[in-house]
């Protein structure tokens, strides 16, 4: 296979501390240790933690380490406030990004997003906030909230794969018109929960179907190239491994960067699990940061 690198790299965020894994915090962060002096391409070396936590992680870093963080705004605007600013004032830490549930900020997206722009003033412009509609079923007041900020910081769309409950799992069309209105709109998104395999698949300890990361690829790569909802829909219900495998093989390196200008990454609870299942699949080694 000659899957173009630029499809995989810098595609999965640690999200170990989150469920199903949801590592103690000593263990997350040596984790996260060991993958950062590995270098494993496709990782992003993000660490996300939830802004509750923060304290947690600073405990435990080194003098002269420094952790890039995705924060997740997982309580209220206070607690996100001051975790952003022990973050810019820790030089052991790096704000990369921001994920943020607008439905615990606001009745409406654009209510919410006006009182996060407002909690994230004093957070350099170029930090940028992906955002999670309130109901994600209906992504297009998210995506014209986002229009509406356009310039104040980079924005994007957070789409949930999953979770404990099966109702946590949206179906291939929800995930098809999110993705499809996303790239029609411009609106780059991340990924989070529920992504645990690289093909669809049906989990037989629970009896969810989860969505695959591969799929998800190869679904944005498909609706930036013009494909229409259907078209979308039917990359998203594979689950042969081949089929997907031959469909990666074609892309072209142009594909590949139009699929993840659309899909940024994704949170995975295992950093080792997207790595090897990439290898066996694609029968290809994953390109060591140079």
């Amino acid at each position: 296979m000659t899957v173009p690198h630029a499809l995989l790299d810098a595609l999965v965020d640690d999200a170990g501390l989150f469920p199903p894994t949801a590592l103690p915090m000593d263990r997350a962060v040596e984790r996260h240790r060991a993958d950062a002096a590995a270098g494993e391409a496709m990782h992003t070396h993000r660490f996300l933690v939830p802004a509750s936590r923060l304290g947690e992680l600073r405990s435990l870093l080194r003098d002269g380490e420094v952790f890039e963080l995705g924060l997740i705004a997982d309580q209220d605007a206070e607690t996100l406030a001051a975790a952003c600013a022990q973050i810019l004032a820790d030089p052991r830490l790096r704000l990369a990004l921001l994920e943020v549930p607008l439905k615990a900020f606001g009745e409406d997206e654009h209510t919410a997003l006006d009182a996060v722009s407002a909690t994230l003033q004093d957070v350099p412009g170029e930090v940028p906030l992906y955002a999670e509609p309130v109901v994600q079923a209906h992504p297009e007041p998210l995506l014209t909230a986002l229009a509406a900020h356009a310039g104040t910081r980079p924005l994007g769309a957070k789409l949930r794969c999953g979770g404990v409950r099966a109702e946590l799992f949206p179906s291939v069309e929800q995930v098809a018109a999110f993705v499809c209105a996303c790239v029609a709109a411009g609106v780059p998104f991340k990924a989070t929960a529920g992504l645990h395999e690289v093909v669809r698949h049906t989990a037989p300890e629970t009896g969810f179907t989860h969505h695959g990361y591969l799929n998800l690829l190869l679904a944005a790569a498909t609706a930036a190239d013009g494909g229409d909802e259907a078209a979308v829909r039917a990359v998203l219900e594979i689950e042969d491994g081949g089929e997907l495998a031959r469909r990666a093989d074609t892309l072209t390196g142009e594909q590949a960067v139009a699929a993840r200008h659309a899909l940024v990454s994704y949170g995975s609870c295992s950093t080792a699990r997207p790595v090897s299942e990439a290898r066996a699949l694609l029968h290809t080694p994953v390109k060591e940061h140079e």
